[in-house]
């Protein structure tokens, strides 16, 4: 396209031109009697002989006069092959009888009251070294121009790709487990991505910590049931009816906690649903369970808890809570174990389990609520069950204490919002 409009307007200026010297090429005309000699006066200070090729046509281009340089030439069928190509666009390119090529121009002329069509040959080797030169220099600048930008999209490509990699890497970092989440300081383009991926991440780990815990938690629960199988298989007092009574008691709760367990994994706490609980009976039952699992110890064990009184959450939640905080108080008391509930003046429903036992140092009190953190380390255990009290506590909103008991040892405080 380039290359085009410069031979068109090389074109139009070798035209200006040729209008320039039209006196010159009247006075050619004139030379050849073409124009009389009492024209206007403008001829006479053009009489300098300058020979051109000119073939002269009349209006259906048929030549009726050809120039002496032509006649030179032999160029007696210009007009007729101009006639074929007069149509197109120019610049006006022929091949003539001589077998060179000449750009022909088109002057319609009207010269002392007579119309002249001159076609005005220039011989086009000129010219076309002169195209051939611009068209050379043309595609060098294109290829330069290409090459820059080939060198840009690379550049653009690079950088602009080098977040994406950036992300592959720490994705895959994550997938090994060298990092456990996607950093900042991405291009716009990618922050919702690389935002929504964090997210996933955290809901992912959350998921898989949720069912660590609940499968650690259900260990722990099911271990105090089965030392009591084991307590009730040695109990030589019972029949064989009542012993397979009271084991399938314990299986029953086994099953109820492995549900639990399995829910509490797949919705997390606050995905539990909330109800009451009649506390009593649940706490019968587990001191009748703990009394077989601790025989040895003849625990005096008390409950104060009215009738009316209800848990305001899920059973399962309750008896873990019982579950627990009782088997911990059996373990570690001397001869007293006792729990207690009530409703105080800030419209909480409170529940205490408290033992004679050593009690917990002050200084220990809130870090033994945390996974794997235990505060008799002389005794067998993993540290799991006050932080899954203090879970569980926490997701009603209330709050898990550690105190002084009257009775001389631990008291631990449930306080939950009614």
């Amino acid at each position: 396209m380039v290359n085009i409009l410069h031979a068109q307007n090389s074109y139009n200026e070798e035209t200006a031109e040729l209008i320039a010297e039209i006196p010159q090429v009247a006075a050619e005309l004139r030379e050849h009697d073409l124009i009389p000699d009492n024209s206007d006066e403008w001829l006479e200070d053009n009489n300098a002989t300058q020979r051109y090729i000119i073939a002269s046509c009349d209006h259906t281009f048929n030549q009726v006069w050809t120039s002496s340089l032509a006649v030179d030439r032999g160029l007696f069928d210009t007009c007729e092959r101009f006639n074929e190509i007069r149509n197109t666009s120019p610049p006006y390119y022929l091949s003539l009888a001589d077998n060179k090529g000449y750009f022909v121009y088109l002057l319609a002329l009207e010269i002392a009251n007579k119309k002249y069509n001159l076609l005005v040959l220039k011989d086009a080797e000129k010219l076309e070294q002169e195209y051939s030169k611009f068209s050379r220099l043309t595609y060098i600048r294109l290829a330069f121009v290409l090459a820059l930008a080939l060198v840009l999209l690379i550049s653009a490509a690079y950088w602009g790709m080098r977040p994406l990699v950036r992300l592959r890497n720490e994705l895959q970092s994550v997938n090994s487990g060298k990092s456990k989440s996607l950093s900042e300081g991405y291009p716009v383009e990618l922050e919702g991505v690389t935002q929504a991926l964090n997210q996933l991440l955290v809901q992912s780990s959350a998921q898989q910590q949720r069912y660590q815990n609940a499968m650690n938690d259900l260990a722990h629960s099911l271990k105090t049931r089965l030392a009591a199988v084991h307590a009730i298989t040695d109990d030589k007092t019972l029949d064989k009816d009542a012993c397979s009574e009271k084991i399938m008691e314990q299986v029953s709760q086994m099953d109820q906690l492995v549900k639990y367990q399995l829910k509490r994994a797949m919705l997390g706490r606050k995905g539990l649903k909330q109800e009451q609980t009649q506390i009593s009976p649940l706490v019968e039952q587990l001191s009748q369970m703990l009394f077989k699992v601790y025989r040895d110890k003849q625990v005096e064990f008390e409950s104060v808890i009215p009738e009316e009184h209800v848990f305001p959450g899920d059973k399962g939640d309750l008896m873990e809570l019982c579950g627990n905080l009782m088997e911990n108080a059996f373990k570690l008391c001397i001869t007293k174990v006792r729990v207690s509930s009530y409703y105080n003046d800030a419209g909480e429903f409170e529940l205490l389990v408290e033992d004679d036992g050593p009690g917990v140092e002050e200084s220990i009190r809130q870090n033994i609520i945390q996974r794997g953190v235990r505060a008799d380390t002389q005794k067998a255990g993993q540290g799991i069950g006050l932080a899954v009290c203090n879970e569980i506590v926490i997701s009603y909103g209330g709050r898990l204490s550690i105190e002084t008991s009257d009775l001389e040892g631990a008291c631990f405080r449930i306080s939950i919002p009614i």
